[in-house]
């Protein structure tokens, strides 16, 4: 793909300065980077104009999410909406980002990354226009500064967020009661392991003998509502570096950990302004984008393969 290094974000700010107003066989090969060697990808799942986008990508960029959806604990039918959503969205995303691709290839575009940053450190340093513009541009369309505020107390009212890692043995739909009585042991033994003062970062760094062997995740941080109920209830009383019992759920047990609790005092409106000027300018920018993006789409030859 051409420009590698550049990220999604960046491509959107290089297609809005640049490029605003302006049969397959069914089995297919990528390559490997590190081992340059063939690796067959079972299916397309999605064509964009002359290009396509493969089962591999689309699980290779699920990856990350997945296994950070699948440790928060939700029920059966919650998790299976959630993969079901992110999956849409994710293979979304992939389509846009090969529009974008074939535009860049189009238009020949081959900035550096460093003169890319320089242009939007410039935009926003000087957006063309002076504050006031912003502001009047942004009033015409409904946007202002007081406005936002007011509709995002929540965001500037102070929150709390808990950095969790987990250690898990997850199930299978063979694994059979004698099967997690063995899965309980090995977690008893990690849990011991832990009391005895060994850190859980290493515990979690350490790869695993094998599938049914105790993986830990690193897995971000949460506000309490995005915690599953079972979650919820046992985080919200967990300080930094304490860690839980074993929890059960329908995939398995765990044992979370709080390695970082980070509290943010509330913000009066002079206070963020300018923080807030910068998200309105660039949710400017990105409906304009997506604008760009959605009469592209239109224009391109698109088929989702189911």
């Amino acid at each position: 793909m051409m420009m590698e290094n550049l990220t999604y974000k960046i491509q959107k700010f290089l297609l809005i300065i640049f490029c605003w107003g302006l049969t397959f066989s069914t089995t297919v090969f990528s390559i490997n980077a590190q081992a340059e060697e063939p690796v067959v990808v079972d299916r397309i799942v999605a064509v964009v104009n002359d290009e396509i986008v493969t089962l591999y990508d689309l699980n290779e960029t699920l990856k990350p999410y997945e296994e950070n959806i699948q440790a928060l604990g939700y029920p059966p039918e919650k998790l299976r909406e959630t993969l079901f959503k992110l999956r849409s969205d994710v293979l979304n995303k992939l389509v846009d980002e090969k529009l974008a691709d074939q535009q860049i290839k189009k238009n020949n575009l081959t900035i550096s990354v460093q003169e890319i940053d320089m242009t939007i450190e410039r935009i926003k340093e000087s957006r063309s226009y002076t504050d006031e513009d912003l502001r009047a541009g942004l009033a015409e369309q409904g946007l202002t500064i007081e406005k936002y505020y007011n509709e995002h107390r929540e965001k500037y009212a102070g929150e709390i967020k808990y950095h969790l890692w987990n250690i898990f043995i997850q199930f299978s739909q063979m694994t059979d009661e004698s099967q997690r009585q063995i899965a309980f042991g090995k977690m008893e033994t990690v849990l011991s392991q832990l009391k005895q003062g060994r850190s859980f970062e290493s515990f979690a760094a350490e790869p695993p003998d094998s599938p049914e062997s105790p993986q830990g995740t690193d897995l971000g941080f949460y506000l309490l509502d995005e915690l599953s109920p079972q979650l919820r209830n046992v985080v919200k009383d967990m300080k930094e570096g304490e860690y839980s019992p074993i929890l059960e759920n329908e995939r398995g047990y765990q044992i979370i950990y709080v390695q970082k609790v980070l509290m943010k005092d509330s913000k009066i409106l002079t206070d963020v302004e300018a923080e807030i000027e910068d998200v309105l300018y660039n949710e400017a920018i990105d409906r304009r984008y997506n604008t760009w993006l959605s009469e592209l789409r239109k224009r391109s030859h698109i088929k989702i393969v189911k």
